[in-house]
């Protein structure tokens, strides 16, 4: 064989794996394929790689203008992922709530709601009623909030796919490793929701109560902000405060144990190779002292969206 033709035929054999090689996505190409992708995101640079946090609302409106197939590209792409733990029920955990369902439904035996709410509260509280023809009276303030959002407001009907789910389900497509917070024993959260003093939930039935009030307006706009990137106009819409007012964000001991499981996975990924993409909660993220602000002050370069009102 003459040397042009020994030469024409290693160039025909090596040109497969010379173009994968080419094709390859850079870090810097796989953060600007997720950027695409609409959601709000911040990046930080490490010495090994680069950590992307993806900003996720829970039930992303239709009409919220997003590409989560983007999203899906970059996670195939990355080296591993995180995503938000998922409680862990037992058998016994589903027994102990049927048999202690009232205490998380409904207030102490002999209360009602006007014992525990001023008369301010109470007069919103009957106007709601009247307007759903449903007696709130007896139920606790937890579960009261939560139907006047998910049933009244009907804040998660008519979504769209959510960023933990795009990126789980392209992980594992991808066989990209994913990694969680230590998730919660299902004994544990039931114990704490019984525990609680039902007037520890007036601010989530509150917050809920002006969400409502405002109507379905707010979920568009709270959409539309979250594709904008304007991160203080989401923190502010009245259907964000009353998510992150109620159980568990509020919760004083399991707030603060979900954020420092988020501030503690994102720092230890500092130290990996290559591209970690962590979709994490957007007001655990943005709030004040929140997983961004901790961040910040340990020094991590952070590129993103102002998530901070301005002054």
């Amino acid at each position: 064989m003459s040397f042009s033709r020994a030469a024409i035929a290693v160039l025909i054999f090596a040109s497969p794996a010379a173009a994968q090689s080419d094709t390859t996505p850079t870090q810097n190409q796989i953060v600007v394929t997720a950027q695409r992708s609409g959601a709000p995101m911040w990046t930080i640079e490490t010495p090994t790689g680069t950590i992307i946090l993806v900003g996720e609302i829970a039930a992303v409106p239709e009409s919220t203008p997003w590409q989560p197939d983007r999203l899906e590209e970059a996670t195939a792409e990355a080296q591993q992922v995180i995503l938000r733990a998922r409680p862990k029920f037992s058998p016994g955990d589903v027994f102990r709530l049927i048999f202690r369902g009232g205490r998380f439904t409904k207030l102490p035996d002999g209360r009602v709601a006007a014992d525990y709410l001023n008369a301010d509260q109470r007069a919103r509280l009957a106007a709601l009623e009247a307007e759903y023809d449903i007696d709130y009276d007896r139920r606790s303030f937890l579960m009261t909030g939560f139907d006047l959002l998910a049933r009244r407001l009907d804040f998660d009907d008519d979504t769209t796919k959510d960023a933990t789910d795009v990126v789980r389900k392209a992980a594992d497509r991808a066989d990209v490793p994913i990694d969680r917070p230590e998730r919660f024993r299902g004994e544990d959260l039931l114990d704490n929701l019984a525990d609680a003093d039902p007037a520890s939930h007036i601010p989530c039935l509150e917050a809920a109560m002006s969400a409502t009030e405002q109507g379905q307006a707010i979920i568009e706009a709270r959409g539309n902000d979250w594709r904008r990137f304007d991160v203080p106009a989401v923190m502010d819409n009245p259907l964000e405060v009353a998510l992150g007012t109620c159980w568990p964000w509020a919760d004083p001991d399991l707030g603060e144990e979900i954020r420092g499981q988020w501030v503690s996975m994102i720092a230890d990924a500092a130290n990996a190779d290559g591209v970690t993409l962590a979709v994490v909660p957007l007001r655990v993220l943005a709030e004040q002292d929140g997983v961004l602000d901790q961040l910040e002050a340990r020094d991590f370069p952070i590129g993103g969206p102002d998530w901070r009102p301005q002054s």
